[in-house]
């Protein structure tokens, strides 16, 4: 290789030249995740980024190579899952994973709800969806079967698996049916009820009530 072949940078590591701002680096973030929020994915541009930042289109492309992964970092900052905390019940955990459906999208589930139809296209954004939202449920939902296990009832591996499949499903359709109202706690508690239970106690044994 001659002296004059530019040589590729890491995955992650920042471009030559002045150190980055932090502060300017969270301002973009937070212009991203608003124009993604209140007007979708097709907005989201380094024009538009940089008005509202005021800031120059360079700074933005010295962080971000495209607005995908400007989109990525930004889901990467915020959190779409949350694991409820241990109830003592199967149950009641289930539907504190689920509080989230008794309330209309938040900010940041707005903007990740932007990103759904193009992340079948664009391989940023069904990276940074795995990353913000399938892996965090998926992980919760282990967390929840472990709890199970340990007050004694061992659910089975690919009844878990179904779970996580069917509540993904459910979190995508979320997402994606804009004129759905929130549920009222006794709909989710239904939903556990008579979808979720079932499907890891197909006999119609109840745990941990």
């Amino acid at each position: 290789m001659t002296t004059t072949e530019s040589v590729p940078r890491p995955p992650g590591a920042r471009p030559p030249g002045r150190p980055l701002s932090a502060e300017l680096s969270e301002q973009l973030v937070a212009v991203a995740m608003d124009i993604l929020a209140d007007e979708g994915w097709g907005r989201l541009n380094s024009d538009r980024v940089a008005a509202r930042a005021r800031a120059g289109k360079a700074g933005i492309y010295r962080r971000w190579p495209t607005m995908a992964a400007l989109a990525r970092h930004a889901l990467s900052s915020v959190t779409l899952v949350e694991v409820p905390a241990d109830s003592g019940s199967l149950s009641t955990d289930l539907c504190g994973l689920l509080l989230p459906w008794t309330r209309p999208l938040n900010r940041a589930e707005r903007a990740a709800a932007s990103l759904v139809g193009a992340a079948r296209h664009e391989e940023e954004l069904r990276a940074g969806l795995e990353e913000a939202l399938v892996r965090p449920l998926s992980d919760a939902v282990r967390e929840i079967a472990a709890r199970e296990a340990e007050r004694g009832h061992e659910l089975p591996h690919e009844r878990v698996a179904l779970l996580g499949q069917v509540l993904q499903a459910l979190w995508w359709e979320r997402y994606t049916s804009f004129t759905a109202a929130p549920l009222r706690a006794p709909q989710v508690q239904q939903m556990v009820s008579d979808v979720l239970l079932p499907i890891v106690a197909p006999e119609g044994v109840r745990f941990g009530r």
